[in-house]
């Protein structure tokens, strides 16, 4: 019997682990929008370039009115860069299957005319295809890409062929080639800029010229960008620490250094310095630099650890510290207390009536009844005291204060929420119950136990407010 090979029932482990996508980080989709809007622009900008040099190279009347040097870049590497466009296009992650494969027909054609280049490069040969647009008779191979632009349209048509791959060899075929492709654009990019003009080409009719380079690097951040949100390059899109700090050390890296080599091969033009001398202060500059860069991803680091810690520790609603948070610094507060043989005091608060407010206002209403609180804790004591929310409607507070101190912090608290009560047009009771302790100096009572007794005592006084109620009701059920 034959097994399909898609049968999922008969793939081997190896076969699972091989074509597996990899596992890719979060990407922050805000960030891949605009993302996705630059590329349109990057695209259209690459297609207004192709587009007007091909009709002037079709049009000679055309060409006669743009500037000098146009006609470096042939007709055909125009059409090809057209091409390109169309694929990139056409390959966006929203495209359907069908624009999908249309893409790949246009990167297959990219890649099988620079192919035919290549052989007529080798072998010498002719094959018609570089003045089947338009005639050039300016050049010694007339019409012909130069060889850095043949490898340059032979990587990127590979790439456009695979760039949505997610298969695990495939994808890192694709990474390293858009890389790669990446790296021949900072090499290409580089030698223009510090005139390395016998990089491009065998003469210097024959060479990439300025805008087939622009071309190249408009198309390369596109399939780099198109990569990163199916690839390991996602890494710098993502919403993780990794993916922030990727962000922000990857254009230091990648400018720093040609802004110290262009700066070195000023200095020594300008005769400031001589080379050696230029070489030692460039060197030195890097280095510094460096340690700096270290230093701020240090810190930045530091940051984000501690954001990160304060979301663990935090309650989402009311920012006030959750059970996890309010009992890690509750406890070190107590330890606090006992070396400097002092009093620690806990209060427990419950809400009286959130339970009404959910089922009669909504559940809106009774999270801003939730925010109220915190914000009144958070007036009625100090930033140093710990105030958690650990439980639904539940409250504590811990500080280190003796007796006396404690009892005026709550009458201040029960004054304050008088005057809540009073104002005018409050669409809810602000009440609760609340039970207090204060531990004796150098007690070696422990934070669990404190929480406990206040609770009791919180419990016991939300009792007396029933039976106070119902005894009010009944009062005035009497007089009615």
């Amino acid at each position: 019997m034959i097994l399909r090979a898609t049968d999922p029932r008969h793939l081997t482990s190896e076969d699972v682990i091989v074509n597996r996508p990899p596992v890719l980080p979060q990407l922050d989709l805000v960030l891949i929008d605009e993302l996705t809007l630059v590329q349109r622009f990057l695209l259209a900008a690459v297609a207004v370039i192709a587009d007007v040099t091909l009709a002037a190279w079709i049009f000679p009347a055309l060409g006669r009115h743009l500037p000098g040097g146009w006609d470096s870049m042939k007709a055909n590497t125009a059409l090809l860069a057209l091409f390109s466009v169309i694929s990139l296009t056409l390959s966006r992650r929203s495209r359907s299957r069908r624009l999908a494969r249309i893409s790949k027909v246009f990167a297959l054609v990219v890649l099988l005319a620079t192919a035919a280049v290549v052989v007529e490069w080798v072998w010498g040969l002719s094959l018609g295809l570089d003045t089947w647009i338009s005639l050039d008779r300016g050049c010694s191979h007339p019409g012909r890409m130069s060889p850095q632009t043949c490898a340059v349209y032979l990587l990127l048509g590979v790439v456009m062929l695979m760039i949505r791959s997610r298969r695990r060899i495939a994808a890192w075929v694709v990474d390293f080639l858009s890389l790669l492709l990446c790296v021949m654009m900072l090499v290409m990019t580089a030698g223009y800029a510090f005139g390395a003009q016998q990089l491009f080409g065998l003469t210097t009719s024959i060479r990439t010229s300025p805008q087939t380079l622009v071309c190249f690097v408009l198309l390369s951040v596109v399939v780099f960008g198109r990569r990163a949100q199916h690839g390991l390059f996602g890494i710098l899109f993502g919403t993780g620490l990794g993916s922030k700090i990727a962000r922000i050390a990857s254009p230091i890296a990648l400018l720093l250094p040609f802004l110290l080599e262009v700066a070195r091969a000023f200095t020594i033009r300008m005769g400031v310095m001589s080379i050696s001398y230029a070489t030692a202060v460039a060197t030195s500059v890097v280095s510094v630099l460096a340690v700096v860069l270290v230093l701020v991803l240090a810190w930045r680091i530091n940051e984000l650890e501690t954001e990160i810690r304060d979301l663990s520790l935090r309650d989402e609603l009311t920012k006030l510290y959750n059970r996890r948070g309010f009992y890690l610094l509750a406890e070190q507060a107590l330890q606090v207390a006992r070396r400097g043989k002092t009093s620690m005091s806990v209060l427990f608060i419950d809400l009286d009536n959130l339970k009404p407010i959910n089922d009669t206002q909504g559940h809106e209403i009774g999270s801003a009844f939730l925010c109220e609180v915190a914000a009144f804790l958070k007036d009625c004591f100090r930033r140093t005291d710990v105030i958690g929310r650990i439980g639904g409607d539940e409250f504590v507070v811990a500080w280190i204060s003796n007796v006396q101190a404690m009892k005026m912090v709550v009458d201040r608290m029960e004054k304050a929420a008088e005057e809540k009560n009073a104002q005018p047009g409050r669409l809810y009771p602000f009440c609760f119950s609340y039970g207090y302790v204060t531990s004796e100096p150098g007690s070696a009572e422990t934070l669990e136990g404190l929480v406990h007794r206040a609770d009791e005592l919180m419990y016991d006084a939300k009792r007396r407010n029933k039976m106070l109620s119902g005894t009010l009701d009944e009062m005035e059920e009497r007089r009615g």
